[in-house]
């Protein structure tokens, strides 16, 4: 979709949201064309709406005119989601409140441009939080977060973040709302909707309002660091943990590439760990929790370190490796092309032994580290030279192919956005594709909603 936005279209958005929420400078333009894949897509305008009303009056020009409207949280996505031409409908200004905190059926009703962190923090003193947890989190929006379908270290135990949520509000393509959800917990009355918005990257719909489910903070944690010479044994190892119903809050991994990195700089693990499992444990009771680190340490054959942390000092510590693997990948190149990519427990060791050989094969380094408890493996083509993107493009695909081979999928928190939007074909049949487009159109009749998402051609 090209469009678009003249004198006429411009003065008109103002008379709706106000001259000061609406920006054409190129300090906004600028600021609101990239996000964190580093692509970048110059919007025509920034506006701020400050409620429903004002996104629904937009909405209904922007489809009377088609002109493309993307909207945006915090711009912290890692696929290109909240980049794009024509209007950039910026959440996170005015639309950042606790609407309602409802204790007693453990939900809190919030505005999308409401910080994940800050709504954590509303809910600690009331032994409560919002279980999602994504990297971005210190700065991520709960509507960015939803529109993603985020899930983070705590997904192993808690699901991403369509299962943390229970109602929402959203304005259609031709400016209809429509409210999804209850407060209650179970309902299967009609189709899932709201699974169906959830993770739609704002293609089907723009959210206004969020009912989200909230759990109680356990009493008791802890952190366990564990070095294997073998990533066979440490993907045994993770796999039984889960089979003997310890569901652990995080269980993360980091590939010997990644440990030399981190050692170049801090040497931090034994020299002779080729991979490291990182794991919080919590309870609600200190001999559940006992009874856990036990269980585990009788199961780790083959561990050349196991260390628990007594204090929070070495809870910090045991962390450092994991919350610092992404920015250690620099070690291997100025250029990453990061991928989410999620398989079946099972193929893991699978996986990142062919993801050693595509290395070799193109001259590239690829770390890999992420949430072995789920499956979800971050990867990281690294290139040397901005020269080899095409080549790495290259490698991306085939472990693509690879991973659908072995029963995976594009993405596990990421989203498909811009950078994945050409793979589609290689995880889903032209019935599928055809069927996605078809849905497109009942909740955007003119693809005005954040176009070439999901699907490169709508």
């Amino acid at each position: 979709m090209t469009s678009s936005l003249n004198k006429t279209h411009l003065n008109a958005l103002k008379t709706i949201v106000g001259e000061e929420n609406l920006c054409v400078d190129f300090p906004h333009l600028s600021a609101y064309s990239f996000d964190s894949t580093r692509l970048e897509r110059i919007p025509e305008c920034v506006i701020f709406p400050r409620n429903e009303e004002e996104i629904i009056e937009i909405v209904r020009y922007a489809n009377l005119h088609r002109i493309p409207i993307t909207p945006r949280g915090a711009g912290s996505g890692m696929s290109g989601g909240s980049i794009n031409s024509g209007i950039i409908l910026a959440l996170q200004k005015h639309l950042n409140q606790i609407i309602e905190f409802d204790e007693d059926n453990l939900c809190v009703i919030a505005q999308p441009g409401l910080i994940n962190q800050h709504l954590n923090h509303f809910l600690k003193p009331y032994g409560l939080f919002f279980a999602p947890d994504p990297a971005s989190s210190a700065f991520s929006t709960i509507g960015g977060n939803i529109a993603e379908n985020a899930g983070g270290m705590s997904a192993v135990k808690y699901g991403v973040s369509k299962d943390n949520i229970l109602a929402m509000r959203a304005v259609l393509g031709n400016g209809e709302v429509i409210s999804i959800g209850h407060k209650t917990y179970k309902d299967v009355a009609g189709y899932d909707l709201l699974g169906l918005m959830c993770g739609s990257e704002g293609t089907l719909g723009i959210i206004t309002e969020l009912t989200l489910k909230l759990r109680a903070i356990p009493k008791y944690s802890t952190s366990l660091l564990l070095c294997f010479e073998k990533i066979d044994e440490l993907a045994r190892l993770s796999n039984e943990i889960l089979k003997r119903g310890i569901v652990p809050y995080a269980m993360e991994f980091l590939d010997s590439l990644i440990i030399q990195a981190l050692n170049h700089r801090y040497q931090i693990y034994p020299p002779q760990a080729s991979c490291v499992l990182i794991i919080k444990l919590t309870s609600n009771t200190q001999a559940g929790l006992l009874e856990e680190i036990e269980e585990i340490k009788q199961l780790a054959l083959g561990c050349i370190l196991f260390q628990q942390a007594q204090n929070q000092e070495e809870e910090e510590k045991i962390w450092f490796g994991r919350k610092n693997a992404s920015q250690a990948n620099s070690f291997y190149g100025v250029k990453k092309l990061n991928e989410d990519i999620t398989l079946p427990r099972s193929q893991i060791v699978n996986f990142l032994h062919h993801t050693q050989e595509i290395g070799k094969k193109y001259g590239f380094c690829i770390p890999c580290f992420g949430h072995i408890g789920d499956g979800n493996i971050h990867t990281n083509v690294m290139l040397k030279d901005l020269k080899d993107l095409d080549k790495g493009y290259e490698a991306v695909r085939e472990l693509f192919e690879i991973v659908i081979s072995l029963g995976g999928t594009l993405s596990g928190e990421h989203g498909i956005g811009l950078t994945k939007a050409s793979f589609m074909p290689l995880a889903f049949s032209s019935s599928h594709l055809e069927l996605f487009k078809q849905i497109k159109k009942v909740f955007d009749p003119n693809a005005i909603l954040n176009p070439h998402k999901m699907l490169k051609e709508v």
